[in-house]
């Protein structure tokens, strides 16, 4: 995020040296403008390719959970510049209703403006600037709303799924009042060229987005073959059967699992192994909201799914002595699936699972430590109630050699935080501590 707005600001310096002359009121004004104009659609068009999913990009962010949060606070990012900007733009007509300063006559409005000087292109441009800042200044009102209801988390996930998609459109609108405005000598610069790569990058990334393309070539259909319930602990297993189409995956990615279009999509973590032989994926859903509340009731044997994916980078490899899994609550999931493939395939590290949650049903319990017992792995099952929470302090007194560890945490991110920040606190190498990220929004 630091190099997008570093390396856009560098740009933008670039091409406004030498500044002018005399420093108005006016100039400062325009200046803010635009920097606030080319970092707002520049974040937004890096986020709009970002939204397409893009696979080639997880290694280089850590996973497609690390590159929904870029995405999350490019588009905080652009919000703010946006509402930077419309506020530069806006605060002349303001102040000259409120009768502070003299209105002024608008320039370069029009095509009768323009000097003879200028070329086609630009007189063109300059003909166009009402209608891009009429549309501009309306699409920011959009943007506006539309990320808000993006934040709220109580919003629900299919209706932001829907509206979130309409951003795409407002994007659009927001690249030609960019095209129209943007001083039009920069773009023979450098902040010229990168900005036209970023909007042409983001036009077909937003066209792709509302044709409903992203993932589609990653999606296989499959059938519920088998399920099972555990009420207690409101978790439910799911079985689908694979049609032909699926490439493989590694324990601890995730797929976006569509049981219903109305509903649409939603992140699941993979709870299997992968044999081609043996084309099923199972999948471990909590009730954790207004759609997995009633999964169990609405799913049944023999229904379709459809299956986009994997996604991720939560996949264990690394060379440490050692290995440290903590799985909070509906967490446990990815340490599942390493564990099945462990059953088949011996790690060459000594592994300590520590399992917390709030209750854990016998059924689930056998299952888990019969997994352990093939995968060779040490389980420790904490249950709040009767252990106390885990932290850093009882993770390095039961397993004293932790520093030759690499831990591996999937939970509640507040979770993640305290211990990433006790066991880093007392010497664990940052690259040592991978965390999945349980939120997608």
């Amino acid at each position: 995020m630091w190099i997008v707005l570093l390396g856009l600001t560098g740009l933008w310096v670039l091409a406004n040296t030498p500044l002018p002359d005399v420093m108005t009121g006016k100039a400062v004004r325009d200046l803010f403008i635009q920097y606030s104009g080319i970092i707002g659609i520049g974040v937004m068009s890096i986020a709009m390719v970002l939204a397409l999913r893009p696979v080639w990009l997880e290694p280089m962010l850590g996973g497609l959970d690390k590159s929904y949060r870029l995405h999350k606070w490019l588009g905080i990012i652009g919000l703010g510049t946006a509402i930077f900007h419309w506020i530069a733009a806006r605060a002349p007509h303001w102040l000259s209703s409120l009768g502070l300063i003299e209105g002024g006559r608008r320039h370069g409005g029009g095509a009768n403006s323009v000097s003879d000087s200028l070329n086609q292109v630009q007189a063109f441009f300059d003909g166009l600037h009402g209608p891009a800042k009429f549309i501009g200044q309306w699409a920011f009102y959009g943007l506006v709303l539309l990320m808000v209801l993006a934040l709220i988390k109580r919003f629900p996930y299919r209706i932001f799924a829907k509206t979130h998609t309409i951003i795409a459109v407002v994007y659009l609108v927001l690249v030609f009042h960019t095209v129209v405005l943007l001083d039009f000598s920069s773009w023979t610069q450098p902040l010229g060229i990168v900005m036209g790569l970023l909007l042409v990058a983001g036009v077909v990334s937003a066209i792709l987005v509302l044709t409903r393309q992203v993932g589609k070539r990653r999606q296989v259909e499959g059938t519920i073959e088998a399920q099972h319930y555990f009420p207690k602990m409101k978790v439910l297993e799911t079985l689908i059967l694979l049609k032909d189409g699926w490439k493989g995956h590694k324990s601890g990615q995730f797929a976006f699992v569509s049981f219903d279009q109305k509903e649409g999509h939603h992140p699941y973590t993979i709870a299997s192994d992968w044999d081609a032989n043996n084309p099923r994926i199972m999948f471990i859903t909590k009730a954790l909201g207004d759609y997995t509340n009633h999964l169990p009731e609405k799913l049944n044997i023999g229904d379709k799914a459809i299956v986009e994916g994997p996604y991720g980078c939560f996949t264990f490899d690394d060379a440490a002595k050692r290995q440290i899994w903590i799985g909070g609550g509906i967490g446990i999931t990815p340490f599942i699936a390493r564990m099945k493939h462990l059953a088949h395939n011996s790690a060459s590290q000594p592994i300590d699972l520590f399992h917390c949650t709030t209750e854990l049903e016998s059924d689930a319990l056998k299952k888990l430590t019969a997994d352990a017992a093939a995968a060779n792995v040490t389980l420790h099952v904490i249950i709040d109630s009767r252990d106390g929470q885990l932290n850093g302090e009882k993770l390095r007194t039961m397993v004293p050699d932790w520093k030759s560890a690499s831990v591996w945490f999937c939970g509640p991110i507040g979770f993640g935080k305290a211990l990433h920040n006790d066991l880093l606190k007392n010497g664990l190498p940052a690259e040592k501590f991978h965390q999945e990220l349980f939120s997608m929004r």
